[in-house]
C-alpha cells in the first residue's frame, strides 16, 4: 500500500476522468490498485489540475475508459437504482486509523445511519467520537466510502465535507432520513 499520510504527491503513475451528475462535476483519481480520490463540485473540468498537481505532481493521465463502470454505477446510485458500488478502493491517502474509520463506513448498509459513537465503538475506539468524525471528514472516497451514512447521535444530519445540503440530498436518496 502506497503511504501517504503527509499528502505530499504520490511518485506512481495516475489516471483520472471528470464527469457531470445530479451533484454537479465530480473528478475521479485512481492509482494502479484503485479509485484514489473523488473530487466532488468541480466548477469546470479544468479546476481538477490543481487537485491532480497536490496529488501526483499533475503527472496524471486523463482516461475516461477507466472509470466508465464506475460512472455508470454513479449514474445508478443517483437515479436509486445501487445501492453498493463494486469498484476496487486504494485507501492509501489516510493514516491507518483513517483507514480503519473508512473501511468500517463500508459495512453501514444502504438506506441506514450510524452515530459517530456508533462508528467509534465498531473500531473499538469507543472514546474517539470526535477523532473519528475528523477522519469521516478527510475521506477523500466520499459517496463510494458513504461517510454521508454517519449523523450525530440525536439525529441531527452533522457536518460533510461536500455541504450538509449534499449529505441530506445523497441520504434521500437512500431514504435514509
Amino acid at each position: 500500500m502506497i503511504k501517504n499520510y503527509s499528502h505530499t504527491p504520490l511518485d506512481i503513475p495516475i489516471t483520472y476522468t471528470v464527469f457531470k451528475n445530479k451533484i454537479g462535476l465530480t473528478g475521479l483519481v485512481a492509482s494502479s490498485k484503485g479509485l484514489l480520490r473523488i473530487i466532488n463540485k468541480l466548477p469546470n473540468e479544468n479546476s481538477i489540475a490543481k487537485h491532480l498537481t497536490q496529488l501526483s505532481h499533475g503527472k496524471a493521465t486523463k482516461k475516461p475508459s477507466h472509470f466508465k463502470d464506475l460512472i455508470k454505477q454513479f449514474s445508478l446510485y443517483f437515479d436509486g437504482n445501487l445501492k453498493e458500488f463494486n469498484y476496487p478502493l486504494d485507501l492509501s491517502l489516510g493514516t491507518p486509523f483513517q483507514q480503519k474509520v473508512w473501511k468500517k463506513l463500508l459495512t453501514i448498509p444502504y438506506g441506514k445511519t450510524r452515530s459517530y459513537k456508533w462508528l467509534a465503538s465498531a473500531i473499538k475506539n469507543p472514546q474517539a467520537p470526535r477523532a473519528v468524525g475528523n477522519a469521516n471528514g478527510k475521506n477523500p472516497i466520499s459517496i463510494v466510502v458513504p461517510c454521508h451514512r454517519v449523523v450525530r447521535e440525536n439525529g441531527e444530519l452533522g457536518g460533510y465535507t461536500g455541504g450538509v445540503s449534499i449529505k441530506r440530498f445523497l441520504l434521500d436518496i437512500e431514504q435514509a432520513y
